[in-house]
């Protein structure tokens, strides 16, 4: 098949969840034969990972963005201004519905796959009519939706001041309303778990004038795809005897993922380091915010122990020296793919149910699960104490991934939705 692949950003390295997810699509539909397009968003330092990419794709386009607070303050006015997400006017790119318009223009695609939410706009400006060059059909749509995004904001909501709260409501309400509009107008929609997928669901009924129309007629538009590891390259890690190293990691200029940390740091932590006073914690990720920086310089020199260490382009030295891993996330949607990788490496993981929703993992055989900070605490200070359980939830963790998350064995369901979709084009 002839596939157009629309990317929010570049899916090289495969260092973080949206990248992780996509690099494996890339890397299955290359394998499969597929001639793929691959047309991206690309930041200044996301250029020199292009080539890594040519490997995989007949052709590679990238269109350059910088974000920054002017261009987001002129968005969001836009967004104020049209009843449009500020998140989608934000990428709302004149260069990039150019390129679509003209590749789709040139090239007969069968499949135009849309990757994330705000990827969605370019892909549907040709949904309309056929080409008025060729009058061939219309390549189908794929809305590939890592997360339901409506849902993040909504739960983000409780953790911000309350003068911001109104807007986060608006903005929650926008969201929910284009992604049902986006499943509705979708050939076919990729949903990572039954949660999110009933979320979307959800939203279709929002964007409806009539809430109950159709939307029983739409559960067949969306299927589940989980988000793949490949498990062959995250062999379990080789830990330190006696460690007392609590280890976190994420993409920390991510919002939820810096206000999990910050629950983590002042509600939690400190109740772990009165029973366990030997424990550390090392916070891995890029970007940081300022505020967990100074919180870490100013509390190491009272011997709190807390190291934020920025990106790191090898994480095997930090996972090594790891008692366990931590996922505090409060505000989420879609799946966590560090839990996924940190299960493949043998990592084990306290979490809160919303860290592990979408992810096929039990409690006290893959992982632990709290969500009062005490509750968190005492998993953590528990896993610290017992060296037994830690292997056994090594062990299953890492066969739970080999068995279910392999990108190998989920991605053959992607291959089944594209030929149903050509098949009936």
């Amino acid at each position: 098949m002839n596939i157009l692949l629309l990317t929010q950003i570049v899916p090289y390295p495969p260092d973080s969840g949206p990248k992780v997810k996509t690099y494996h699509v890339l890397r299955y539909l290359a394998e499969r034969g597929h001639r793929v397009t691959l047309a991206s968003f690309v930041r200044p330092e996301e250029e020199k990972h292009l080539a890594a990419l040519k490997p995989y794709c007949a052709e590679i386009h990238a269109v350059p963005i910088r974000r920054s607070r002017v261009a987001d303050a002129v968005a969001y006015a836009q967004s104020i201004r049209t009843g449009q997400p500020f998140l989608v006017t934000r990428d709302g790119k004149r260069e990039m519905f150019d390129l679509v318009h003209r590749l789709v223009r040139a090239q007969s695609f069968d499949i135009i796959h849309a990757d994330q939410l705000t990827m969605a706009q370019f892909a549907i400006q040709n949904s309309d009519s056929q080409s008025p060059i060729t009058n061939r059909p219309l390549p189908s749509l794929v809305f590939d939706a890592h997360n339901a995004v409506w849902q993040i904001v909504e739960r983000a909501q409780p953790s911000v001041v309350f003068p911001f709260r109104p807007l986060l409501s608006l903005e929650a309400r926008r969201i929910k309303k284009y992604e049902g509009a986006m499943i509705r107008r979708f050939d076919h929609t990729l949903a990572v778990s039954a949660v999110d997928r009933q979320a979307l669901l959800d939203a279709t009924a929002c964007a409806s004038e009539n809430p109950k129309s159709k939307v029983e007629n739409l559960k067949s538009k969306i299927s589940i795809i989980p988000i793949a590891v490949d498990s062959a390259q995250l062999l379990p890690v080789q830990h330190l005897n006696a460690s007392t190293n609590i280890l976190t990691l994420g993409t920390l200029f991510y919002p939820p993922n810096a206000d999990g940390i910050r629950w983590f740091i002042h509600q939690v932590y400190p109740l772990i380091r009165v029973q366990v006073p030997a424990s550390s914690l090392t916070i891995v990720g890029p970007r940081p915010p300022r505020d967990l920086t100074q919180y870490a310089t100013r509390n190491t020199q009272h011997a709190t122990r807390i190291t934020v260490t920025g990106y790191v382009p090898d994480l095997a030295p930090y996972l090594e020296r790891a008692a366990l891993m931590v996922v505090p996330v409060r505000a989420a949607s879609g799946m966590r793919v560090r839990i996924l990788e940190a299960l493949a490496r043998g990592i084990p993981i306290v979490t809160t149910t919303t860290g592990v929703e979408g992810i096929g993992a039990a409690h006290d055989e893959h992982l632990l699960i709290a969500d009062e900070p005490e509750q968190f605490a005492a998993q953590v200070v528990r896993l610290l104490n017992d060296g037994a359980l830690r292997q056994r939830l090594s062990f299953n963790g890492r066969r739970l991934v080999e068995e279910k998350y392999d990108w190998r064995v989920v991605l053959s369901k992607l291959e089944e939705v594209y030929e149903s979709l050509t098949a009936s084009r």
